[in-house]
């Protein structure tokens, strides 16, 4: 039988780095890794949630966080080096969240003229479809 530590067990290697997590619902956090479990489940400290838009991002403070491992899409390593030379721009948590809500409602204006046009040429569309499956 194939040993149920074998994925995870990886994950052990990366206790008390600096990680980048994307989780399924788009969040993208950044923290030390302090524990991790055989379902891949995480507990990261000092953790951040950063919000990018265009070339810009700001960080939300969020301290201690701990993901399902059924959430994790992406986990990578931060490297220190590439970290400090970010060719992105670093703005307030108020301003960055200000651009995403433009953002979502520029992708949300741009979904509904695209499902008028369809309608209008005779094609319904699943209003439970997300703009992403368009």
């Amino acid at each position: 039988m194939e040993n149920p530590l074998f994925g995870t067990a990886h994950l052990l290697d990366e206790v008390d780095k600096k990680l980048m997590v994307l989780l399924r619902d788009g969040r993208t956090l950044i923290g030390y890794l302090r524990s991790v479990d055989q379902f891949a489940n995480l507990v990261l400290h000092r953790t951040i949630e950063r919000i990018h838009v265009g070339n810009e991002y700001g960080d939300i403070q969020r301290g201690v966080f701990i993901i399902r491992g059924e959430n994790v899409v992406l986990l990578g390593e931060i490297d220190r080096e590439k970290e400090n030379n970010l060719p992105l721009k670093e703005i307030s948590v108020d301003d960055i969240l200000d651009a995403q809500r433009r953002e979502q409602e520029a992708k949300q204006e741009k979904h509904r003229l695209i499902a008028k046009a369809l309608k209008e040429r005779g094609l319904n569309v699943n209003s439970e479809l997300t703009q992403d499956e368009f």
